[in-house]
């Protein structure tokens, strides 16, 4: 037992559970199935080490006598055996009686194991990796039972098993707790950046610098007035002579998702631009996704490479003696949610160059445009700095739960105490608890046994 905390001992988990299986396939027929009765648990019923179950997947109670081997005990631990490995959670007392799903096994651990230590121990890095990498599936992974019932366990001291726990349900609520508000600052700045896009075009932005309160005194006017707008094309993919490895930038509303576009996934030939009279818009153009039923229709991007478009797209080349292309950059980006409501057609609303012309603008003087500009670039790059930071802050968040686990089944989470009863008096008695049982009596017992 060299290298092992105080009183800890190895062994595999094949020597600390029986495991269970839930029904076969074949067990279960149509008519067994009755909402609103005994809840049947498959992973998908598993989330954050709890049981949440789905009233509408359940079994009768018919069932329940007929396949008894397949329900829970207060105390057992079940496991997704699809999807997901380490996905598990220990059935409370309220949850007893439910069954164990297709999808799910069931551990019943024996007196040498807390069920709240072997849950946190199936939920360890080590052993998700383990078992990942000896399941089986490509669309959907198996569990391989066999390994995971042959999977090594260093076992501490009951006492201490469950000091262990206790430290992880206290520490892990923290950091819990701080991904939970963290989560919650992304979309916050997102709106945070809207309402001062919002304010801009509204003059609220500027309101004390100009003297005035609102927009009331810009000039109205509309996006068809202010530039150029045009679109693009797809050349024919039948023509290989038309797309290459190299060449002419071509562009896709995908891209859009970007503030600047700087490179692309497609070229095209001088023979397609011919072809196909495509346009090569120079940087500095702002194009406008007109289709996609998702985020893509409405959003604004502004180029920084001379590049062809396809179709979806619409070129906005602003004249800046009337207006700052940052300007209507901006407006456009506040203006996002009404741009997606002009948008006609049934299952996949798209705008079109007509609806993009159309697009209003309350459009200000050129030094409150400037200064508009500014403000927004100030403010937009304290959400960045705080971005940054947040995404540095949910990294550091997401290596605490696995170095707090590891930690802890290490024997470095909490001070071992001498007067604990050794593991190994654990296993001796579990040993001979076992060889006294009757012959024939199987550890596994998968449903039907």
């Amino acid at each position: 037992m060299s290298g092992l905390p105080l009183g800890w001992s190895t062994t595999s988990l094949d020597n600390l559970v029986r495991l269970k299986t839930g029904p076969f396939g074949s067990s279960l027929h149509r008519s067994d199935y009755v909402a609103g009765q005994v809840p049947l648990i498959n992973p998908s019923h598993i989330l954050n080490g709890k049981l949440v179950p789905d009233p509408e997947i359940s079994v009768s109670a018919v069932v329940c006598q007929r396949l008894s081997e397949c329900l829970l005990q207060a105390g057992d631990v079940v496991m997704g055996r699809r999807g997901e490995m380490g996905r598990c959670a220990v059935v409370p007392d309220a949850a007893a009686g439910w069954m164990c799903g297709t999808g799910s096994v069931t551990l019943r651990p024996s007196q040498a194991i807390r069920p709240s230590f072997l849950q946190r121990l199936l939920t360890s890095p080590e052993t998700v990796a383990r078992l990942n990498s000896a399941s089986v599936g490509s669309t959907m992974v198996n569990l391989n039972q066999r390994v995971l019932l042959d999977l090594p366990a260093r076992l501490p001291p009951l006492e201490e098993q469950q000091r262990i726990v206790d430290k992880l349900e206290a520490v892990l609520g923290r950091v819990d707790a701080c991904r939970d508000r963290l989560d919650r600052v992304g979309p916050l700045l997102q709106r945070f950046r809207q309402s001062v896009l919002a304010a801009a075009v509204s003059g609220e932005l500027i309101s004390a610098w100009r003297g005035l309160p609102t927009s009331a005194e810009w000039e109205k006017t509309t996006l068809g007035q202010l530039a150029e707008i045009g679109t693009g094309s797809t050349p024919l993919r039948s023509k290989a002579a038309f797309f290459a490895d190299q060449g002419t930038p071509w562009i896709t509303s995908s891209a859009t998702s970007r503030q600047f576009i700087d490179t692309a996934d497609e070229y095209v030939t001088d023979l397609a631009i011919k072809a196909h009279r495509l346009r090569v818009y120079p940087p500095g153009t702002l194009l406008v996704a007109m289709c996609g039923e998702g985020k893509t229709r409405g959003q604004v991007a502004e180029l920084s490479i001379h590049a062809t478009i396809n179709q979806a797209c619409s070129a906005i080349l602003v004249d800046e003696s009337a207006v700052l292309k940052d300007f209507v950059k901006l407006a456009l980006r506040a203006n996002y949610l009404a741009m997606r409501l002009l948008a006609e057609g049934g299952n996949q609303p798209n705008l079109n160059l007509s609806k993009v012309r159309s697009v209003p603008l309350l459009l200000p003087s050129l030094d409150e445009q400037a200064e508009l500009v500014r403000r927004v670039r100030h403010l937009f790059g304290l959400a960045d700095r705080l971005e940054h930071r947040l995404a540095t802050a949910l990294n550091t968040a997401g290596r605490l739960t696995p170095a707090v686990l590891a930690k802890a089944f290490r024997g470095d989470l909490v001070p071992q105490d001498p007067t604990d009863e050794p593991a190994q008096a654990l296993l001796d008695r579990l040993r001979a608890a076992r060889a006294s049982e009757p012959p024939g009596r199987r550890r596994r017992q998968p449903a039907g046994a």
